[in-house]
């Protein structure tokens, strides 16, 4: 279970289909907050740094980094190895790339080969069209690519990215439940894991990604606001909650994969026919 936090200039905000952000707090009071309830690990993407071009926040990295007890992601102006380098140096688990995954996809294999594949997450951002497909997006939802979601989720996984954070622009912060098509075909298609993202309106939300196929769920608007007002409030379930809430989820998910695991064992061990004796 992952928050997934926004990072606007020296604030955390929240979003809705990428726009209209709405400011949630101090940044390390924030992660702070998120440290006391335990979390598994936290994903901070900066909204700016990409679309402004604004300096790269290494300062606040390394102090988020320094005060998170938890492994953290981050994700936002990322562009070549070097930053890479420093993010990694500052203490962060992992990087997420997501204009850059698009603009030069050799960086992510780069990355993979220096640091390892558990070190690079591809931001996926999909975006519903009006004929009902999907399109991937980068630069916050302002550039459309064309292609769509499993196809690029595939290219990305085969240039060596280790995870998949798999966002339902269309969903963003509006809070009505996961797109669990979405969710379905990507986290199907791919042999990496797939964070799910975007549309969590109540805890009973979060088990639902876990049952499309996904390996982990990320969410924003439903740990940052409370009630149909959305006024702010850090929160998170409580961890036996959390887990008795999961459990039905992880357990079918458990069962289906032990069913897939057997039917490739059975194809590859079944016995070939043998061919018959000429004449």
């Amino acid at each position: 279970m992952i928050p997934v936090l926004l990072l606007d200039e020296d604030g955390m905000v929240k979003t809705v289909r990428y726009t209209d952000p709405t400011y949630v707090g101090d940044p390390v009071n924030v992660i702070n907050l998120f440290n006391r309830f335990e979390v598994d690990e936290i994903a901070l993407l900066n909204i700016r740094a990409t679309v402004d071009g604004t300096a790269m926040p290494f300062a606040l990295m390394e102090e988020l980094a320094s005060e998170c007890w938890v492994p953290l992601s981050y994700g936002g102006g990322i562009s070549n190895l070097e930053q890479v380098r420093q993010i990694l140096g500052l203490g962060i688990e992992k990087v997420v790339l997501g204009t850059a995954a698009a603009d030069q996809p050799e960086l992510i294999r780069t990355v993979a080969e220096t640091f390892g594949s558990q070190a690079v997450v591809v931001s996926v951002d999909a975006m519903q069209t009006r004929a009902g497909g999907y399109d991937v997006v980068v630069e916050s939802a302002t550039r459309y690519l064309g292609v769509d979601p499993v196809v690029y989720a595939l290219r990305m996984a085969a240039m060596g990215a280790g995870e998949i954070l798999l966002n339902a622009v269309h969903r963003d912060g509006t809070m009505a439940g996961y797109d669990l098509a979405l969710i379905d075909v990507v986290s199907h298609a791919v042999d990496i894991p797939v964070i799910a993202c975007g549309g969590a309106g109540d805890r009973r939300d979060l088990a639902t990604p876990l049952l499309a196929g996904a390996s982990a769920v990320g969410a924003g608007s439903l740990f940052v606001f409370q009630g149909r007002a959305r006024s702010v409030l850090v929160n998170f379930p409580e961890r036996g909650a959390l887990e008795a809430m999961l459990e039905p989820a992880l357990r079918h998910r458990a069962e289906a994969q032990a069913q897939v695991n057997t039917a490739r064992s059975d194809s590859t061990t079944r016995p070939t026919p043998l061919s018959p004796r000429p004449g």
